[in-house]
């Protein structure tokens, strides 16, 4: 009967012993779900982050190309165009190398690219509004009759044909606004032709 008694008693003990490893394995489990959930979320916040980022980069090249064909179809380069156009170099921010001075919220002009806003700005690289000596007074890309860029081709009428001699050069800053505020920019260096 002694020996019985120890038999329960044992029993009892290992009883309470399966409660507890149990649970502990139930914690480690329930930490582990929960950190594969924690994985899961930020691979799909760093997936959507990076397809922002395209959009944006692409909803900007709309609003180059735009700029782009104002600049071409200005009338007189030597005088300011609304908010848009400067024919002088605009001052620049030494850590970012944007203009300042630009009031961006309320650009004279914006294009919506679904959910993004595209504004832009466009400056001649000159450092004067009057040009008398455009190389000396402004950025200019310069004409060497012997550097035609050939495509990769064998066809000799496809050679990129060259920027008129001692063409200025216009910097062109676009600016695109996301749905949760986000921001991008983007400048490029364009010849008027």
């Amino acid at each position: 009967m002694k020996q019985r008694f120890l038999m329960q008693r044992a029993a009892a003990a290992q009883r309470g012993v399966t409660m507890l490893v149990v649970l502990v394995l139930l914690s480690v489990m329930l930490l582990g779900g929960m950190a594969m959930a924690r994985l899961t979320e930020i691979g799909t916040l760093a997936s959507g982050n990076a397809a922002y980022h395209d959009a944006a980069l692409q909803a900007s090249e709309i609003g180059i190309n735009t700029a782009y064909a104002a600049v071409k179809a200005l009338s007189d380069e030597n005088a300011a165009s609304g908010t848009w156009y400067s024919p002088v170099a605009l001052a620049k921010d030494a850590t970012t190398g944007l203009p300042t001075g630009v009031d961006w919220a309320t650009a004279e002009k914006q294009i919506t690219v679904g959910q993004m806003t595209v504004s832009y700005i466009a400056e001649r690289a000159c450092t004067v509004s009057t040009v008398t000596d455009a190389l000396r007074q402004c950025l200019v890309k310069e004409y060497n009759p012997g550097s035609g860029v050939a495509f990769e081709s064998r066809d000799a009428s496809r050679v990129e044909k060259p920027a008129p001699p001692n063409s200025r050069q216009f910097r062109i800053t676009v600016r695109v606004t996301g749905p949760k505020g986000t921001q991008t920019w983007v400048q490029s260096l364009v010849t008027r032709g």
